[in-house]
């Protein structure tokens, strides 16, 4: 398992799972021909994107970065319109570091989409609990109120299965909150009107973790956006402003869903300065 050490927070990728989705989506108005040669497509058009959440270990305390896509959560169609080719191995990657789900504190969800959350609950028997047992569940008010109530676009991927067992778990914010210091999550709607990114920062080492508005290290372009944005002017600006922050502060990117890259240092033009990356 890889890790980057940011201060004295440590964050360690787990094995979440993994999709393949359609690369016209994922980058949107952008030609095929301009994005396959930073992010290979399979025969399908399909790219390969990673759901692997991040162990953050800081200030004694065990936090998740998104949740994975979880087992035996979708049916047969599910996973080939999804290309789901590998369930979730949280359990095995928590025990490699001798901890268990009781043992994760908080999870920090960026935003509620069915790739990012449906491993925040699992079957016990015929019916679904949480997963993380003794987790509060961060995101904000915005992103919680949709997932409740989706709208006839979103419904698409605010699923009820996944919000009714983590309901009593859930904090919500408006858009700022602090989890413990140097840790904040931010809010900038864009890809779902509740998307937020998370900040670390420790000892004078900085880390952006970006979500769905730089999913991988190919979307570094702040014009490249996804087809599935829900607000795509938003996430420009959004993208703009942070990842100018990022570079200029030196900051590392990290990654939920790259399938090459666990994070990267990169300048104004998208060249990779530094990176951590995944073992394949």
């Amino acid at each position: 398992m890889e890790q980057l050490q940011i201060g004295k927070f440590r964050l360690t990728w787990l094995d979440g799972g993994v999709t393949h989705l359609d690369g016209g989506a994922m980058f949107g108005v952008v030609p095929k021909a301009l994005w396959e040669k930073k992010y290979p497509a399979n025969a399908l058009n399909q790219i390969e994107l990673r759901t692997d959440p991040i162990l953050l270990q800081a200030g004694g305390k065990n936090f998740l970065i998104e949740s994975g896509i979880g087992n035996g959560k979708f049916t047969e169609k599910q996973k080939r319109n999804y290309g789901i080719t590998d369930e979730a191995h949280i359990e095995e990657s928590l025990a490699h570091l001798g901890l268990t789900t009781k043992d994760i504190d908080a999870v920090l969800m960026t935003h509620l989409h069915f790739d990012h959350v449906t491993g925040l609950s699992k079957w016990d028997g015929d019916r679904l609990v949480p997963t993380f047992e003794n987790a509060v569940i961060w995101t904000t008010e915005i992103e919680w109120e949709e997932m409740r109530h989706p709208n006839i676009r979103s419904r698409n991927t605010y699923w009820e299965q996944n919000w009714k067992p983590i309901a009593e778990r859930v904090k919500t914010f408006s858009e700022h909150q602090t989890i413990l210091p140097g840790i904040e999550m931010h809010h900038t709607g864009g890809h779902s009107n509740g998307h937020a990114i998370i900040t670390l920062e420790s000892d004078g080492e900085i880390a952006y973790h970006m979500a769905d508005l730089m999913p991988t290290h190919a979307h570094h372009n702040v014009l490249w956006v996804l087809a599935y944005d829900d607000y795509p002017m938003d996430s420009i600006f959004a993208k703009e402003k942070w990842l100018h922050k990022g570079i200029e502060e030196g900051a590392w990117f990290t990654f939920y869903h790259d399938a090459y890259f666990r994070a990267v240092k990169m300048d104004e033009k998208g060249q990779i300065l530094a990176k951590i990356v995944r073992e394949r």
